[in-house]
Protein backbone atom coordinates (compact mmCIF):
# COMPACT_ATOMS: atom_id res chain seq x y z
CA UNK A 1 0.00 0.00 0.00
CA UNK A 2 1.48 3.43 -1.05
CA UNK A 3 1.74 6.43 1.43
CA UNK A 4 -1.16 8.33 -0.79
CA UNK A 5 -3.56 5.15 -1.02
CA UNK A 6 -7.24 4.72 0.22
CA UNK A 7 -6.75 3.05 4.26
CA UNK A 8 -9.24 0.68 5.05
CA UNK A 9 -11.92 2.78 6.49
CA UNK A 10 -11.66 5.12 3.38
CA UNK A 11 -12.37 2.08 1.23
CA UNK A 12 -14.97 0.47 3.28
CA UNK A 13 -17.22 3.74 2.66
CA UNK A 14 -16.40 3.80 -1.22
CA UNK A 15 -17.01 0.60 -2.11
CA UNK A 16 -21.00 0.07 -1.59
CA UNK A 17 -21.49 3.25 -3.87
CA UNK A 18 -19.17 2.01 -6.89
CA UNK A 19 -21.34 0.27 -9.71
CA UNK A 20 -21.61 -3.37 -9.92
CA UNK A 21 -20.10 -5.79 -12.86
CA UNK A 22 -22.75 -6.77 -15.01
CA UNK A 23 -20.63 -9.12 -16.98
CA UNK A 24 -20.94 -12.47 -16.45
CA UNK A 25 -17.38 -14.56 -17.06
CA UNK A 26 -13.60 -13.94 -16.35
CA UNK A 27 -12.80 -11.64 -13.44
CA UNK A 28 -10.98 -8.26 -13.95
CA UNK A 29 -7.18 -8.66 -13.24
CA UNK A 30 -7.26 -5.06 -11.35
CA UNK A 31 -9.45 -4.41 -8.42
CA UNK A 32 -11.61 -1.40 -8.37
CA UNK A 33 -9.44 -0.14 -5.46
CA UNK A 34 -6.33 -0.52 -7.40
CA UNK A 35 -7.32 1.37 -10.33
CA UNK A 36 -9.07 4.07 -8.12
CA UNK A 37 -5.46 4.75 -5.78
CA UNK A 38 -3.94 4.71 -9.78
CA UNK A 39 -6.42 7.46 -10.54
CA UNK A 40 -5.68 9.19 -7.23
CA UNK A 41 -2.00 8.99 -7.99
CA UNK A 42 -2.06 10.60 -10.82
CA UNK A 43 -4.31 13.19 -9.77
CA UNK A 44 -1.95 13.95 -7.16
CA UNK A 45 1.27 13.94 -8.63
CA UNK A 46 0.21 15.30 -12.26
CA UNK A 47 2.35 13.00 -14.03
CA UNK A 48 1.28 11.97 -17.48
CA UNK A 49 -1.01 9.12 -17.57
CA UNK A 50 1.49 6.68 -19.04
CA UNK A 51 3.23 7.59 -15.72
CA UNK A 52 1.43 5.46 -13.66
CA UNK A 53 3.44 2.84 -11.49
CA UNK A 54 2.52 -0.57 -12.80
CA UNK A 55 1.33 -1.60 -9.01
CA UNK A 56 -2.00 0.05 -10.07
CA UNK A 57 -2.57 -1.47 -13.16
CA UNK A 58 -2.22 -0.70 -16.98
CA UNK A 59 -2.31 3.12 -17.36
CA UNK A 60 -4.84 2.75 -20.23
CA UNK A 61 -6.67 0.66 -17.88
CA UNK A 62 -6.62 3.27 -15.18
CA UNK A 63 -7.43 6.04 -17.89
CA UNK A 64 -9.79 4.39 -19.47
CA UNK A 65 -12.02 3.49 -15.94
CA UNK A 66 -11.77 7.28 -15.18
CA UNK A 67 -12.92 8.20 -18.70
CA UNK A 68 -15.95 5.92 -18.60
CA UNK A 69 -17.30 6.59 -15.26
CA UNK A 70 -16.57 10.34 -16.37
CA UNK A 71 -18.80 10.02 -19.50
CA UNK A 72 -21.65 8.03 -17.80
CA UNK A 73 -21.93 10.34 -14.69
CA UNK A 74 -20.31 7.60 -11.93
CA UNK A 75 -18.54 10.01 -10.61
CA UNK A 76 -20.96 12.73 -9.89
CA UNK A 77 -22.73 10.27 -8.14
CA UNK A 78 -20.13 8.77 -6.04
CA UNK A 79 -19.79 12.91 -5.11
CA UNK A 80 -23.07 14.03 -4.68
CA UNK A 81 -23.76 10.82 -2.28
CA UNK A 82 -20.66 11.36 -0.03
CA UNK A 83 -21.74 15.30 0.44
CA UNK A 84 -25.11 14.03 1.37
CA UNK A 85 -23.29 11.55 4.05
CA UNK A 86 -21.34 14.39 5.36
CA UNK A 87 -24.17 17.37 5.30
CA UNK A 88 -26.39 14.90 7.24
CA UNK A 89 -23.54 14.37 9.92
CA UNK A 90 -22.89 18.19 9.75
CA UNK A 91 -19.47 17.91 8.86
CA UNK A 92 -19.81 20.53 6.10
CA UNK A 93 -20.29 24.04 6.21
CA UNK A 94 -22.16 25.94 2.92
CA UNK A 95 -21.07 29.40 3.83
CA UNK A 96 -19.74 31.38 0.94
CA UNK A 97 -17.97 34.44 1.43
CA UNK A 98 -16.81 36.83 -1.14
CA UNK A 99 -14.19 39.72 -0.38
CA UNK A 100 -13.93 41.84 -3.42
CA UNK A 101 -11.85 44.72 -1.52
CA UNK A 102 -8.70 43.77 -3.22
CA UNK A 103 -9.62 42.81 -6.63
CA UNK A 104 -7.84 45.25 -8.98
CA UNK A 105 -7.24 45.34 -12.64
CA UNK A 106 -3.75 46.17 -13.59
CA UNK A 107 -2.69 49.79 -14.71
CA UNK A 108 -1.65 47.96 -17.95
CA UNK A 109 -5.44 46.40 -18.39
CA UNK A 110 -7.55 49.29 -19.17
CA UNK A 111 -6.65 49.17 -22.79
CA UNK A 112 -5.34 53.02 -22.89
CA UNK A 113 -2.44 54.01 -25.48
CA UNK A 114 0.91 54.63 -24.28
CA UNK A 115 1.18 57.91 -23.12
CA UNK A 116 -2.61 58.50 -22.36
CA UNK A 117 -5.13 59.52 -24.93
CA UNK A 118 -4.77 59.48 -28.77
CA UNK A 119 -2.97 62.46 -30.43
CA UNK A 120 -4.39 64.38 -32.79
CA UNK A 121 -2.39 62.60 -35.52
CA UNK A 122 -3.43 59.41 -34.53
CA UNK A 123 -7.58 60.31 -34.65
CA UNK A 124 -6.93 62.33 -38.45
CA UNK A 125 -5.46 58.84 -39.69
CA UNK A 126 -7.99 56.80 -38.88
CA UNK A 127 -10.37 55.50 -41.20
CA UNK A 128 -14.40 54.40 -40.22
CA UNK A 129 -14.66 50.84 -40.58
CA UNK A 130 -16.31 49.24 -43.66
CA UNK A 131 -19.55 47.14 -42.77
CA UNK A 132 -18.79 43.42 -42.28
CA UNK A 133 -22.99 42.35 -42.91
CA UNK A 134 -24.88 43.32 -45.77
CA UNK A 135 -27.79 44.97 -44.02
CA UNK A 136 -25.86 47.28 -42.70
CA UNK A 137 -24.31 48.25 -45.97
CA UNK A 138 -25.58 51.81 -47.58
CA UNK A 139 -28.59 51.56 -49.58
CA UNK A 140 -29.60 48.48 -47.90
CA UNK A 141 -33.28 48.48 -46.57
Amino acid sequence: MGRGDLTNQQWARLEPLLPRGKKSGRPPTWSKRQLIDGIRWRTRTGAPWRDTPARYGPWQTVYGLVRRWQRDGTWQQILTHLQAQADAKGLIIWDVSVDSTVVRAHQHAAGARKGGSASAKNQAESTPSRPTTPWDAPGVG
